[in-house]
């Protein structure tokens, strides 16, 4: 069932504002960040998977609030490189590094790659945890490659490099109507929606 209010398991600004929108679409859920409850946080990304790491955060955003939490993990994967960033996309040029310098650090990575072989997706999985232990996750995955230099001021992260297939541009060009339609994090979160109401309520998330 869908919960009438969740707190977001995350820090990340950017994150924060496109799970409110796109869990708006569920009904009306009321959403709060995580900064609401001084002295939760969220826990290192330690997991051997998206789903590990995303699991993690919203079992301790309940824990430290009491509501149901939303936790997500993402990933830049680019074929040429083995499948890398991936689970290290936020800590691959280090952990205080920005998202400038992600991308400085992924395009020196590729400066002698050719387009076509550019070939890279980002994937998501997201995860809503209850207070009485019941975990239920989707995820959601978007195709496209990385560009050769950044593209458009929108959106955060590895944005302005990711030209996503089904778009033609990067998603830092993309409007936030285009960006909350295709994304990986958009698929996630509208196939927990799906999964969320087939739940019978008062049955619990089990």
């Amino acid at each position: 069932m869908i919960p009438e209010r969740l707190v977001l398991a995350t820090a990340n600004r950017g994150k924060i504002v496109e799970l409110g929108d796109l869990v708006a679409d569920w009904g009306p859920v009321a959403v709060t960040a995580l900064d609401a409850f001084p002295g939760v946080c969220c826990p290192e990304e330690t997991g051997e998977s998206y789903e590990e790491n995303a699991v993690a955060k919203a079992i301790a955003a309940v824990k430290g609030t009491g509501l149901p939490a939303l936790g997500d993990d993402s990933g830049l994967e680019v074929e040429v490189l083995g499948g890398a960033p991936g689970l290290r996309s936020a800590r691959w040029a280090g952990a205080s590094a920005t998202d400038a310098d992600r991308i400085a650090k992924l395009l020196e990575a590729l400066r002698a790659v050719a387009v076509p072989a550019r070939g890279a997706r980002f994937r998501c999985v997201v995860a809503l945890a209850w207070p009485d232990g019941g975990v239920v996750t989707a995820a959601g995955e978007c195709a496209g490659m990385v560009a050769q230099a950044p593209r458009g001021t929108g959106g955060f992260g590895y944005d302005p490099v990711f030209i996503a297939t089904e778009l033609g541009r990067t998603f830092g060009e993309a409007s936030a109507d285009e960006k909350r339609h295709l994304s990986h994090r958009a698929r996630a979160v509208r196939a927990l929606g799906r999964r969320l109401a087939t739940l019978h309520a008062g049955a619990g998330p089990c």
